[in-house]
């Protein structure tokens, strides 16, 4: 049975059974005290029996008006009731048909229904965002790759038609072309394993991963004549070994590559306060407008004009800290400095304390 005939069939059961027990008080608490022996009088005066053989017909009659208004009445109000249910029943029937710009929208006063749709709503609103970031993140990538591919095969044709080609300039160009491909290729790996959100969690001093990422990165900031400065306080933030220092390494990256072309800065702090620790990296550069600084955590996207040495990036560096710190609850607030550059600020919630070891 449907919803709407099972409500419809337990109002009707309910006035019926209404009915039955006010017929059954008026039998009990008013014939009782009627006798059931002719009365004897100047005129004649029904007993218990006479009034039984009169009120059983209108009581008969009485319960199927009931019935017939239970089960009418049942009808049009679980009806009425379970009307938002089917609109959001047809939301869903075209959401699993692909449709997910269909809304429910449903009027009226606030109740469980209405915060139902809302509900539905807000998650069919979501879910339209996260299939049209992921066909544009698709188109992007293919076409990342699709390039250092094409490249490749065009060099490839050059070189097989020109007798006087230069081997040793062909592989060097290649390997720089494959270099770029497998890089684009780990981030997307990386990306895709920061989305899963399944990885094991230990305490972590972000002042000791941002100290590491600078020792790593030192060669590449002096052969670019960028001066980096570390410094803070001990930053615990409960997360993954692997995916918090690649969050690191990514932020002085972009601050060391995204920097001026000479006489350049950077600047790694952690701090800590009672409810929240914070990676801050600030950098000099250009200047860019805040507009253009809102479009950095999307994929494929790039601070400035692409580069073109060993450390052209993928443009996935941002995004991938952003969706690092997403995975660990934190925040990513971008900044553009008035002088120029970009100051990043990620926010982690300070960890709980962790159980003693056992044994």
């Amino acid at each position: 049975m449907s919803a709407r005939l099972k409500l419809t069939l337990s109002y009707a059961g309910i006035v019926v059974v209404s009915g039955l027990l006010l017929l059954a008080a008026v039998a009990v608490y008013l014939l009782r005290y009627v006798p059931d022996v002719q009365i004897v009088a100047d005129i004649r005066v029904p007993n218990r029996s006479d009034l039984i053989r009169a009120f059983v017909p209108v009581a008969a009659a009485v319960m199927v008006v009931l019935l017939a208004i239970g089960l009418g009445g049942g009808w049009l109000l679980a009806g009425r009731m379970l009307a938002p249910l089917d609109r959001i029943g047809d939301a869903a029937r075209l959401a699993a048909q692909g449709s997910l710009s269909h809304r429910v929208r449903l009027e009226g006063p606030r109740d469980e229904f209405r915060d139902l749709a809302d509900v539905f709503d807000g998650m069919l609103e979501q879910l339209e965002a996260h299939v049209a970031e992921q066909q544009r993140f698709a188109a992007n990538a293919s076409h990342e790759l699709r390039t250092p591919l094409a490249i490749s095969q065009t060099l490839l044709e050059v070189a097989r038609d020109d007798p006087d080609r230069d081997v040793d300039a062909l592989i060097a160009r290649l390997r720089e072309v494959n270099t770029r491909a497998i890089d684009l290729t780990e981030a997307l790996l990386l990306l895709s394993r920061a989305e899963r959100r399944t990885f094991p969690r230990e305490l972590i001093d972000l002042s000791l991963l941002a100290e590491e990422s600078v020792e790593v990165l030192l060669p590449l900031a002096d052969r670019r004549r960028v001066s980096v400065e570390v410094g803070g306080v001990a930053a615990p933030v409960l997360g993954s070994s692997a995916l918090l220092p690649q969050l690191v390494t990514n932020l002085v990256l972009n601050a060391i590559v995204h920097n001026l072309p000479s006489g350049g800065a950077v600047a790694v702090r952690t701090h800590a306060m009672p409810h929240a620790v914070a990676l801050v990296v600030e950098n000099t550069g250009e200047r860019l407008s805040s507009h253009r600084v809102a479009t950095l955590v999307e994929p494929f996207q790039r601070g400035a004009e692409r580069t073109r040495d060993d450390h052209a990036g993928a443009g996935l560096g941002l995004a991938i800290v952003q969706r690092i710190t997403d995975t660990h609850g934190g925040t990513l607030v971008l900044t553009p400095r008035a002088e120029g550059g970009l100051v990043v600020t990620v926010w982690f919630p300070y960890p709980a304390p962790l159980p003693p070891a056992v044994g």
